[in-house]
């Protein structure tokens, strides 16, 4: 199809994926399908792309059961949908647990819903896993956070792009122009009998609270979103800004200990002390959930006060303040095999910005500063790289490979590719693969040091800021020349 012949939700769309980056011309594309009028849209939109952007693409649906003839009738709506498209189609029929759940079945369905795409993802070689995210859809999450009395983190909502694979092509697009583009192009779709139940908080903001607000002010969704990207990007730089302040007064241990000069902290102000415990204690959790408020308050009330020892205990470790320091002291494995927190089993160290580590693997120290991009381009090397810092969020990690691990090797047009490849195809051996360090941030790895960056987070012309990360030569091994 001729783009001039595209709807115009279409062009939005587009004009989303290019300035968040979120695929390129040539890619792999799962797309996530409930059969409701967002998923649907999404695929629709994909599939008019995929021919002019050689795009390859595969749908994944979960069917929960959790609906009876309902949910089987929304898995024969999106293999009708799929077939009619010649999209390939893997559908996984999920049983959630309906007793002993530690959270709440949306979060387990959510949970599950992830841990399926990736899956599926990594079977088909998807280099981006789509999902329907709408700007209603984060207009509804940025007020349920207002309504926690969330502070930037929360605020931010959803980001454009998620632990580096998820993206949210329909990030800029409203509910009502999906509707609009549906009816035009003549498409059904499903829609969930329980998203009307005023039984779930976010069904009620959504067909209670965004009505009345947009009565009152037309625009504010639109508002509401560019709230959520104005906390993400202030956010982002008081993380590195508070990062920067307090790397010399951070020592790591091997397992995944701290040491946090107290007299340091304690000469932050109050929202830099929350912010330093957050960005430390995250280190703690596998899935870097921040702590609540009650917990870092309490930490920095122990800190505050004239005696010299008290202990806090946390679901992942100790926290110990003492006359000189603040000391997190992780747990060590359990009996039944399950590592907390993770460290143990995939070692990692925290990577501060500006500062410095000793990789354990190799013995090179490696470094990184924050620093104005003055428009330099550096050769892709093996002992130095440029991040765009505002396109990176932190704490960096510096870590071993994992299977499953991708990402985008500058020099290869945007393509990802799984890290064992490419350690494969470098002819690295099997044996000294787990000594090469990753430099990893939220959103993704950003350089296998000594071979290869990602070129996502590479500087453009629209740069600002730059992370300048470097490595040493590793020790020579004993017995060398």
């Amino acid at each position: 199809m001729n783009r001039t012949a595209w709807p115009p939700l279409v062009h939005r769309v587009v004009r989303t994926v290019r300035s968040k980056h979120l695929f390129q011309p040539g890619q792999r594309l799962l797309v996530a399908i409930s059969g409701g009028p967002d998923s649907v849209a999404l695929l629709s939109i994909l599939h008019r792309l995929h021919a002019q952007w050689n795009l390859t693409l595969t749908a994944v649906h979960c069917n929960y059961g959790l609906r009876g003839a309902e949910s089987e009738e929304d898995q024969r709506c999106v293999e009708t949908l799929c077939h009619g498209l010649a999209v390939p189609l893997h559908v996984r029929a999920v049983r959630l647990r309906t007793h002993g759940r530690p959270t709440s079945i949306q979060a387990e369905a959510r949970d599950v819903r992830y841990r399926v795409m990736h899956e599926i993802a990594n079977l088909c070689g998807a280099d981006r896993i789509a999902v329907g995210h709408t700007a209603d859809d984060q207009a509804e999450t940025v007020l349920l956070w207002m309504l926690r009395g969330a502070g930037l983190a929360g605020l931010s909502g959803m980001p454009a792009v998620r632990d580096d694979a998820v993206v949210r092509p329909l990030y800029e697009t409203t509910r009502r122009e999906i509707l609009t583009y549906l009816r035009t192009a003549g498409l059904s779709y499903r829609e969930d009998s329980s998203n009307a139940k005023p039984l779930y908080l976010r069904n009620r903001v959504r067909q209670e609270l965004i009505p009345l607000l947009t009565q009152l002010v037309p625009s504010s969704v639109e508002g509401l979103c560019r709230l959520a990207d104005l906390c993400r990007t202030d956010d982002r730089y008081l993380d590195q800004d508070v990062a920067a302040r307090t790397a010399s007064a951070v020592k790591w241990g091997r397992t995944g200990s701290w040491t946090l000069d107290r007299r340091v902290f304690l000469e932050l102000p109050l929202p830099l002390q929350r912010r330093c415990l957050r960005l430390l204690l995250r280190h703690a959790d596998a899935q870097q959930r921040p702590f609540g408020l009650r917990t870092i308050d309490h930490m920095i009330h122990l800190a505050s006060l004239p005696k010299s020892w008290s202990r806090l205990r946390l679901k992942a470790g100790h926290v110990v303040v003492t006359r000189e320091a603040l000391r997190f002291l992780p747990f060590p494995a359990r009996g039944d095999g399950h590592q907390q927190p993770s460290e143990n089993l995939t070692p990692r160290a925290s990577f501060p910005v500006p500062g410095e580590v000793i990789w354990s693997g190799t013995g090179q120290r490696l470094h990184v500063q924050l620093q104005e991009y003055d428009g330099r381009q550096v050769s892709p090397g093996r002992e130095q790289i440029l991040v765009d810092a505002d396109r990176i969020s932190l704490p960096l990690t510096v870590r071993r490979w994992l299977p499953g691990d991708r990402f985008c090797p500058r020099g290869m047009g945007g393509h990802s590719k799984k890290v064992q490849d490419f350690f494969t195809d470098m002819k690295i051996p099997l044996e000294a693969r787990s000594r090469i360090p990753l430099v990893v941030a939220p959103e993704g790895i950003l350089w296998i040091v000594g071979y290869r960056e990602d070129e996502r987070w590479v500087p453009t012309s629209s740069t600002v800021r730059c992370l300048v990360l470097a490595a040493d030569p590793p020790p020579l091994a004993e017995g060398t020349d």
